[in-house]
């Protein structure tokens, strides 16, 4: 390959520019910050939330995580947020066309969807990050809100 067509950017048949490195770490944002929690409440949550006098104290094979406590919700919620926000750019697959208004809707339902389960189901959910967030849910539906305004400042 020529250095001169080595350059030219990645062009869909659709004539959009696409940038392969932005989608790609938009998507291992939303991913990581994904495997944060789910490592958080399978692994070092029962060592965070552990009372002394309480029985055994269990295993802590994540020590540092264990320290955040509830900070290991907003770095993993953040991590996905970010990724979303990065997406919303003009040179990925939704940050133009009708990816905008699919990242748009689908961050504005699933920000209402969060809130109103949670109204139903209440602070004692069965729903296993939503029990741990208590009022803290509200801010998690209105940040997927608010991730879909920047998506709405994208639409044309």
């Amino acid at each position: 390959m020529s250095k001169p067509s080595a350059r030219k950017p990645l062009v869909l048949a659709t004539g959009y520019e696409t940038s392969l490195t932005r989608t790609v770490i938009s998507a291992a944002l939303a991913v990581i910050g994904i495997i944060w929690i789910a490592v958080y409440i399978n692994l070092a949550e029962d060592a965070a939330t552990y009372t002394p006098g309480l029985g055994k104290k269990p295993d802590n094979p994540i020590p540092f995580m264990a320290d955040l406590e509830k900070w290991n919700f907003l770095i993993g919620f953040g991590l996905i947020f970010l990724g979303l926000v990065i997406a919303a750019h003009k040179k990925t697959p939704l940050g133009r066309g009708r990816g905008v208004v699919v990242g748009m809707l689908g961050c504005f339902l699933i920000g209402l969807v969060w809130i109103v389960l949670y109204y139903f189901t209440g602070s004692d959910s069965p729903i296993p990050v939503m029990k741990d967030l208590g009022q803290y849910n509200l801010m998690v539906g209105i940040a997927f809100m608010a991730t879909g305004f920047a998506y709405a400042t994208k639409w044309e």
